[in-house]
Formats: C-alpha cells, structure tokens, sequence
C-alpha cells in the first residue's frame, strides 16, 4: 500500500492534543468551582516520582478523584467503543449510515433495562441486563439471518436486524404500557447518561472495551481488502464470512457494553468515522485507531456540555449527541446518494 493509506504520525498527535485538551477540560470544568492551577497541579502530584502538595483540601481533591476523573474516564471508553464500532460497521457492511446500534443491539438492551425497571429489581442489575439484551438481540439477528441456508451477507444481517430491532422495540414499548409509571425512569436511561459511583464503573467497562478495539484494530487492513467487493476480497485470499463475524462480533461485544453502562447515546458511531474519514481519507488503517482517540475525545466534550450547559441540573447526553447528530446524518444521507461516500 502506499503511504496515502497509512496512518499518518500527525494526524495521531493532533486527535491526541484533542484527547488531552478534552480531558482536561473535563477535570477543570463544573458544578463546583475548583482553582484550575491547583487541580492541574494535583494531577501532575500523583504521577510516579512525583509528591507534593496541591493545594486541594480533602473534599476538593475527592472531587477530582472520585467524580470527575471516573467520569471522564467513562465517557472516553463509550465514546472510543462507539466511535470505533460505528467504523467498523460500516466497514463491514460498506453501509456509510450504519451505526454501533445496526443489529438490534440498542432495542435489546433497552428492553432488557425495561424489564429490570418495571420489575422493581435493584438499580445495580440495570446494567447487566442492558448488556444481556443487546447480546441476545445481536444473536437472533445474526441467527435470522442465517435462515434459509444461504451465505449471510452484509444486506441480509441488515435487514434481520432491522426486524429484531423492531420485535424488541414493540416488546419495549408493551411493558411501559403496562407499567406506566416507570416511563420516567425508562426514558431517563435510554436519554443516555454517564453517572458513575467511584471506579466501579471504569473498571467493568474497560476489558470490554480493550478487547473489542483490539479485535477491530486487528482486522483494519483487512477492512480495507473487502471494501473494493466480497467477491474481489476472495480472489485476495481474505474470507469476507471469516472477517465480517470478528469483526461484528467485537463491535457488538463493544457496544452492548458501553451501552450498559450509559444508556443508549445516538450518532457518535456515525459522527465521528465520517469526520475522520473527510480528514484523513478512506482507508481503515486510518480511520479504525483515530476514531477510538476522536470517539473518547467527542463524548467527553458532549458530556461536558450536558452537564455545565443547564448547571446544576444535567441534559441528558444523547440529547446532545441527537442535537448535533441529526442535522449530520442528514449531511451523510444526501453525500451517500450522490456517491460521494
């Protein structure tokens, strides 16, 4: 390949200064106002080698360390997982509209959440269902679109899991009828948000999340094989059945796990790969590791905006995301029917 495919070393460095700037924007900024110089200076103070003191009282650094730090943190691991998977979905499936969300995975786990609401279970079990749903819904899609013996080919695993998407959502909707007042705390989680308890939060999400964009990152070139056609990928000796089950599967594993820990936040698979691509060109080599860093880097800012925006009370995140999400799904749509994409 030629160097135009590669990963440029600048444009690494410049999504990550926007990482840095986003994270540190995220420490620096809320409800509670802290001296920037010293919450800067009490980050810098717990790097090895390093021991002094801030300036922080206890209350201020346990601010920094135990809210607003586990939540960046959080906020970058959904927005990487997001980013990335949405990238790889359209990879996969050469779908520019497709997102983290195509295969039900979203409808699964809002009903999973649903049943553990309505139910009265513990707040805590939320999660857990959440991420089982979106995995049993990713399933049945991929399941139904192997009926009939035939290859499963990127069209077919669309259209099964715009039908399981559909089943789940209708099965969704019956129990908040007949739980009507849950509807509140229903649409409360699926709005989106990133509310953390400490690092439990963090540490849950992580492997899931390492594995999921490892998984990806190693298929990249591979991407890049099958998007000039199945048929022409095998002649190249690339198996499109063997790349596009790795591939989902990690983007699935992905997303149903950062959707269980945040609720259901739209657009980011789909805003970030596209501006990454208009920057830096089609390739995946590229596209794949900027969107993790561009991903983690967009959601702390959205996140940033939720929560500052209408201080002290908080929008919901996947407000933000839609407000800025829609007009640039919109922006995709009319470039994809001119075939621009």
């Amino acid at each position: 390949m030629t160097a135009a495919f590669r990963l440029r070393p600048s444009a690494l460095l410049g999504a990550l200064a926007f990482l840095m700037a986003a994270v540190m924007a995220g420490l620096l900024v809320g409800p509670v106002a802290l001296p920037p110089g010293k919450v800067l200076a009490e980050v810098a103070s717990r790097l090895p080698f390093l021991s002094f003191d801030s300036g922080l009282d206890a209350r201020q650094a346990a601010i920094v360390w135990e809210i607003r730090l586990p939540r960046v943190l959080l906020g970058a691991l959904v927005g990487a997982g997001l980013a990335v998977s949405g990238a790889a979905y359209q990879g996969v499936f050469r779908n520019p509209l497709a997102d983290p969300y195509l295969l039900g995975v979203a409808a699964g786990a809002g009903l999973g959440a649903t049943m553990v609401i309505v139910s009265g279970g513990a707040t805590a079990a939320i999660p857990v269902a959440a991420f089982l749903g979106g995995l049993v819904a990713a399933a049945a899609a991929y399941a139904l679109g192997s009926l009939g013996g035939g290859p499963r080919s990127g069209a077919t695993l669309i259209l099964a899991g715009v039908a399981v998407a559909a089943f789940f959502t209708a099965a969704q909707t019956f129990l908040q009828q007949k739980h009507a007042e849950t509807v509140r705390q229903v649409f409360a989680w699926i709005l989106g948000r990133l509310s953390t308890s400490g690092w439990s939060e963090v540490a849950i999400l992580t492997p899931y999340v390492a594995v999921g964009v490892t998984v990806i990152l190693m298929h990249r070139r591979l991407l890049d094989v099958l998007s000039v056609g199945e048929e022409e990928a095998g002649t190249l000796g690339v198996d499109p059945t063997r790349v596009r089950m790795a591939v989902v599967a990690a983007a699935t594993l992905t997303t149903a796990a950062a959707v269980a820990m945040s609720g259901l936040i739209g657009f980011v698979g789909i805003i970030v790969p596209h501006t990454v691509r208009l920057l830096v060109g089609v390739s995946y080599r590229a596209i794949l590791p900027l969107s993790v860093v561009a991903g983690a880097a967009f959601l702390v800012l959205a996140d940033l905006t939720a929560r500052t925006v209408l201080s002290p009370a908080e929008i919901p995140i996947g407000v933000v995301t839609a407000f800025l999400g829609a007009p640039f799904f919109a922006l995709v749509l009319r470039t994809s029917k001119r075939g621009v994409w």
